[in-house]
């Protein structure tokens, strides 16, 4: 069988079933013939693009799972709208209460640092006792500084530290914005 022979039977046994002789002198020679061969597994790949794909069999869906999941997706949705209006009186409350912590704390520490600086010009020795006594905090706070310092030198110093830390400040702060959010319905 020549290879056009062979061609133009594939041609032909897309549209019409062939005899069992030549289909097997077809075999024979797509063994023997690798242009034929490629040429016949190009035209299965367009006959399965070209064939429609099986239609897909649904079960019947009962009445009770659709309304199973119709009070399903209600009840998500109370939950969604109580779990916002909570967040919502949250950030009610967070924003009457916020400026007045933020400006009590503002005026405690005004406070503490102006008495100190009273007690320095008018009584000294008061002062300078007051110092003696809370040495041992000075010294741990001193110490704590150094620290500090040290290892903000190092962060510095090496620049992939000091990206892996503002990754980590990202990371967290991502979180936090992600946590603060209002929750939205699906």
């Amino acid at each position: 069988m020549r290879c056009r022979d062979a061609k133009q039977q594939l041609t032909a046994q897309r549209e019409t079933e062939p005899e069992q002789s030549d289909k097997l002198h077809l075999q024979e020679h797509l063994k023997r013939c690798p242009g034929c061969h490629s040429f016949e597994r190009r035209q299965s790949y367009l006959n399965t693009l070209l064939e429609p794909p099986p239609s897909r069999s649904y079960s019947g869906i009962s009445t009770e799972r659709i309304m199973q999941a119709v009070e399903r997706q209600k009840r998500i949705s109370q939950q969604l709208e109580h779990i916002q209006n909570r967040q919502q009186a949250r950030l009610a409350r967070m924003g009457k209460a916020g400026p007045k912590i933020a400006g009590l704390a503002f005026l405690i520490t005004g406070a503490f640092a102006l008495g100190l600086f009273v007690l320095f010009l008018f009584q000294p020795e008061v002062f300078i006792s007051l110092l003696s006594t809370l040495s041992d905090f000075i010294d741990a706070l001193y110490m704590l500084t150094g620290y500090l310092q040290a290892g903000l030198t190092l962060i510095t110093s090496q620049t992939w530290l000091l990206s892996g830390v503002a990754l980590v400040v990202v990371v967290m702060m991502g979180m936090w914005l992600r946590l603060m959010r209002i929750p939205r319905e699906a």
